[in-house]
């Protein structure tokens, strides 16, 4: 079976075992060999003459030629020498001359199937390792002892695999062995039995270090830290010392109780024991503070390590990353690089977050160019994910998709990162075009994530139907109850002008913390029901759930849509004072807003004047907004001045300007403010409205001439304006931003988006059915109007959505009483 060593008699043995040095002279001739094998000494003497050779072997090579020898000595069917080539092999990684070495043994005791369940365990094959261990106690008749099960344990790929050695066990009475009960807990915990694997550990006479080690691990592991903590808790009071381990699975449980007193205790506890310079706990103490948030306390641990691993060095840029400090990451990412540490696959996906959040377009192109050299996004689709959720983050969405579509083999997160991506850069179309995409791939199962990611485009679109569907699936997925996909389909319902469902599925999902209340509270908003909103909030505060920035906004954002200024007021004051939060320039700008659209345009001037922070383009945006709204040029003037100053890439505000002037009839502001825009190289935003009919989304954009039912869109439209004028409606040529002729301007009105798109569902719907549609700008004045009168006309009632809230018309009065 084995080729026999050529150098057997030959003067040339050492070259095949080069590693024994000065020792090799021993076996240099076959005389000294022949003695050696042949000596009268016991066994456990003739090992420690072949450990040299026994240590030689550092390939499979070596060691088939070291078995060889043993073979034409005659000892290779010694049970001791044997089994040391079982294992020999086993350590190569040979798991099959390991076998065939073990079947070649005439005589085999518990050792040496002991060493061949651990040679299959040791390299992976652990259904091949079952069988042995099996085939053991079945077929042969040797007893098992303390060693046999710990690694056939290990093995079991399913539970009922784990119960049968488990009734081996408790047959043969190991049960009671501290190796084997640790093993039977350790495996019932890999399989989610916590009940009994606790009862075998409470069961067990005594337990060691190993043994508690792996009941708080085992715990930690599914999901159950309070009971982890608590077993640490009964550890120290048996008084038996917690080491590196038992720290090292103990302090990421504290992050997710979100206890960081227990956390210092414990980091008390490892300085008193001198487990401080442990890195594995140093790693570990340094994840728990960021997730605190205690950057300090990280950087004080990652500073006093004596030797530092890949580790620590991904923890304490992942630690800057995560609690919003980039460039401080980017910082240590360049001196992990100076110490000579390569970076893995977490590095990059934090230096990816780390670029994203930087806003540096430059440093992306960097980070993508190493990347690339390295060839990581064809070997990693993890890197590949991190890439074009960085791309996506920056805006740059073309370069997300284009490393999208360079990912070999993508996973579903793959895809949920960029159903994501489109989304949070406002291109739900294209989203939901990535989702079907995704569908058609038979691999590909969506997961809470991909809801997540695509029932906001749902939203965004005003998509009910195809959201519906979404929420059936969610349904016989039994994620409906989950939080985030709950919040998500409240959301949906919420901004799809359904309210009470909204509201039906908001008291279904879990309303433990934030993240639903901010939805339902923030749907009551744009829908102008302010007084409700802060109904929710104070119903909030009683069941003790505790708001945070998030709630905030939505809440000033509600009572600037209602007019509730003095509420506006009175929750500014209970964030700060009550809740400890402090102002960021969303809730300054939610403030300024409020103020403006109620015209108290200088109380809002006195405001931004008055705050700590330096106003950013929301704020000014925000005044120049209500001075158009209010006629007010001198503060418009002043505010664009600003927010030119801090933003003068954004159209929309250079169109606000422009509308300011135009509603005052400023013919020569409004050329010199679109010439500033041209000579800027910017383009105004196309006013769009939709409508969904028969499970397919319709867009209008103004002006539009294309549609195939154009002609009797227009024809209905001439016929409501000509029953509106009999009703009293005179068109308000104020929203018509062009100097044309009366007639022109009322023609650019008739044009409207909106209009278009009530006028082409009427005609597709039944009469006196509801209408629904989508609006990307702000309603114009007249087109609000008008719509008062067409449903009025029509007895129907007629739900827009614009891009700040939404307007119910019904019997000619709208929702909003005309405060918008």
């Amino acid at each position: 079976m084995f080729r026999l060593l050529p150098t057997w008699k030959g003067r040339h043995f050492p070259q095949y075992f080069p590693s024994l040095g000065t020792h090799y002279q021993l076996y240099s001739t076959s005389a000294n060999c022949a003695r050696i094998l042949s000596n009268g000494a016991e066994e456990k003497n003739k090992e420690i003459d072949f450990e040299f050779l026994f240590q030689s072997c550092t390939n499979t090579h070596l060691a088939k030629r070291l078995h060889a020898l043993l073979i034409v000595s005659g000892k290779a069917q010694s049970i001791f020498i044997g089994t040391r080539v079982v294992n020999l092999y086993a350590h190569l990684g040979d798991v099959t001359s390991s076998r065939r070495t073990f079947d070649q043994i005439q005589k085999k005791d518990a050792y040496t199937w002991n060493s061949m369940v651990s040679a299959y365990v040791r390299n992976s094959h652990f259904h091949e390792a079952v069988n042995c261990l099996h085939e053991m106690l079945v077929k042969s008749e040797i007893r098992p002892d303390f060693y046999t099960f710990p690694p056939a344990l290990k093995a079991c790929g399913h539970i009922l695999d784990g119960k049968k050695i488990h009734c081996w066990v408790f047959k043969l009475g190991f049960q009671w062995d501290v190796f084997v009960a640790a093993s039977l807990v350790h495996m019932y915990c890999r399989f989610g039995s916590l009940p009994i694997a606790h009862k075998i550990f409470s069961d067990m006479p005594f337990r060691d270090r190993g043994s508690w080690n792996a009941m708080i691990s085992g715990f930690c592991q599914n999901g159950n830290v309070a009971e982890a903590l608590s077993v640490s808790d009964e550890m120290r009071l048996e008084g038996m010392d917690m080491d590196c381990v038992t720290v090292s699975t103990i302090l990421p449980a504290c992050a997710q109780m979100d206890d960081i007193l227990r956390g210092m205790l414990f980091h008390l506890y490892v300085i008193k024991h001198g487990l401080e310079f442990d890195v594995f706990v140093s790693n570990a103490l340094i994840n728990m503070y960021a997730k605190f948030g205690k950057l300090g306390h990280a950087q004080r641990v990652f500073d006093q390590m004596v030797v530092r691993d890949l580790v620590s060095w991904n923890s304490i840029i992942a630690a800057y990353e995560q609690n919003g400090n980039p460039d401080t990451a980017l910082g240590f990412f360049g001196k992990m690089q100076s110490n000579g540490i390569q970076p893995d696959v977490l590095t990059l996906v934090s230096l990816a977050s780390s670029v994203a959040q930087s806003r540096d377009f430059h440093a992306a192109r960097s980070v993508h160019g190493f990347i690339l050299r390295r060839c990581w996004i064809m070997k990693d689709v993890v890197v590949g994910n991190a890439v074009v959720d960085m791309y996506a983050k920056l805006g740059i969405i073309d370069y997300a998709h284009r490393v999208f579509e360079e990912i070999p083999s993508k996973d579903v997160v793959s895809w949920n990162t960029m159903i994501s991506g489109y989304g949070q850069n406002g291109l739900a179309s294209e989203a939901v075009e990535v989702f079907r995409m995704m569908e058609g791939c038979e691999d590909i199962t969506p997961n809470q994530t991909t809801w997540v990611s695509i029932l906001p485009a749902y939203s965004h679109l005003g998509a009910l139907k195809l959201g519906m569907r979404i929420h059936g699936r969610i349904l016989k997925a039994n994620l409906h109850l989950d939080v985030y996909v709950g919040t998500c389909l409240v959301d949906l319902y919420g901004k799809c002008g359904r309210l009470d469902d909204a509201l039906s599925l908001f008291y279904e999902v879990p309303r433990t913390n934030s993240v639903s209340w901010n939805a339902i509270i923030s749907c009551h908003g744009i829908h102008g029901h302010g007084q409700t909103s802060m109904q929710l909030f104070r119903a909030m505060m009683d069941e003790g759930v505790k708001p945070d920035h998030v709630t905030f906004v939505s809440l000033l954002s509600a009572c600037s849509h209602s007019g509730l200024v003095d509420h506006g007021q009175w929750c500014f004051h209970v964030m700060q004072e009550e809740c400890g939060i402090e102002p960021s320039l969303m809730h300054y700008g939610c403030m300024v807003d409020l103020f403006g659209r109620a015209g108290y345009l200088e109380k809002a001037y006195s405001f931004i004047k008055n705050m700590p922070l330096r106003p950013d383009a929301s704020i000014w945006g925000a005044l120049l907004g209500a001075c158009r709204i209010h006629g007010n040029v001198d503060l418009g003037k002043l505010a664009s001045d600003r927010l030119f100053e801090v933003d003068s890439e954004n159209t929309g505000y250079y169109v606000l300007l422009s509308n300011m002037y135009a509603n005052i009839g400023q013919w020569e502001g409004v050329n010199d403010v679109r010439s500033l825009a041209r000579d800027r190289g910017l383009r105004k935003t196309p006013g769009w409205s939709s409508i969904e009919l028969n499970n397919r989304i319709e867009v209008f954009y103004t002006g539009n001439q294309s549609h195939p039912h154009c002609e009797e869109i227009y024809k209905e439209l001439e016929t409501l304006t000509a029953k509106m004028k009999s009703l009293g409606y005179v068109p308000d040529y104020s929203f018509v931003l062009q100097d044309v002729e009366e007639d022109e301007k009322e023609r650019i009105l008739m044009s409207h988006s909106e209009r278009l798109a009530i006028a082409y569902g009427i005609i597709c719907t039944a009469p006196k059915s509801p209408i629904q549609i989508f609006k990307n700008l702000r309603v114009c004045g007249d087109c609000h109007n008008v719509t008062k009168f067409i449903s009025k006309i029509t007895e129907r009632e007629i739900i827009v959505r614009d891009s700040n809230r939404f307007h119910h018309f019904k019997d000619g009065i709208c929702s909003c009483g005309d405060y918008w």
